[in-house]
């Protein structure tokens, strides 16, 4: 049964259902390509649910862990307990200029996603690695330093501020990576928005994250160059492989709502 370790290259799945999540640390890789906020947003509430019902004995074969890898059209989102008055611009506004706008569930402030960058939803029951929601936080923003490091850039987090940075010693550093999560019966949802490719004009209509003294970046602003996307994705699931000690498979989005409804029917 082949498996993804860091170093290796991401295998497609080979298994059958009853094969799948055997290993509590296993997580199935899905990218959903470009995909609208709120199919994503629906797909990983039934993740999450299988999860919890796996967790309480309700299923007959052990569900694995799930990565989902997503690019979104333009759209921002506010999280549960962000503060609407950093949004710059009416909703109306927003949608004006072909950008959607969802009250989420998740924690933090205002956010964009859009073109150009890589949203990653870990759909994780925590309860198989450690049940710390700020360790899993700091772990997650650690996928992303070492990601950063890797194309030579200094990456770090800024004290009492979710979220990974370039050139924190600066004292001007900018932000790269944004986060922001939910947690049921210690099975996660949403999780992070890297910049890469991410047209960061978009900005312009938010005080991102309720902070107004820093700056947004991107991979493409700091290396000066346009990111390969297939190469940063690769990268990025060889440094959470890593980060969380965890074993990993492919699945394509058909395969991943046939597990689904294996499960659910």
């Amino acid at each position: 049964m082949a498996r993804f370790s860091p170093g290796e290259a991401l295998v497609r799945n080979t298994r059958t259902v009853a094969e799948m999540g055997t290993d509590r640390h296993e997580v199935a890789v899905c990218d959903l390509g470009c995909m609208p906020y709120a199919d994503a947003w629906a797909l990983q509430q039934s993740l999450q649910r299988l999860l919890i019902r796996a967790k309480r004995g309700e299923t007959d074969m052990p569900v694995p862990n799930f990565l989902l890898m997503v690019e979104h059209p333009p759209v921002y989102t506010l999280g549960k307990s962000g503060d609407e008055s950093n949004l710059l611009a009416s909703e109306s506004d927003l949608v004006s200029r072909g950008a959607s706008f969802f009250h989420t569930d998740r924690g933090g402030d205002v956010t964009f996603h859009g073109p150009g960058q890589l949203v990653g939803y870990p759909i994780l029951d925590l309860d198989r690695f450690f049940t710390d929601i700020g360790r899993y936080l700091r772990k997650l923003e650690e996928v992303i330093i070492r990601v950063c490091r890797t194309y030579g850039l200094s990456a770090d987090r800024v004290p009492g501020r979710t979220g990974v940075w370039i050139d924190v010693e600066s004292g001007a550093e900018r932000k790269i990576c944004a986060f922001g999560i939910r947690c049921s019966r210690w099975v996660t949802m949403h999780g992070f928005a890297f910049n890469v490719n991410t047209d960061l004009g978009f900005y312009d209509s938010i005080i991102p994250c309720g902070i107004s003294d820093r700056g947004i970046t991107s991979l493409a602003i700091e290396l000066g160059r346009a990111v390969d996307p297939v190469e940063c994705r690769s990268r990025v699931i060889e440094a959470f492989t890593g980060e969380f000690e965890s074993s990993t498979f492919e699945l394509d989005l058909g395969e991943l709502e046939e597990l689904v409804g294996a499960f659910e029917s």
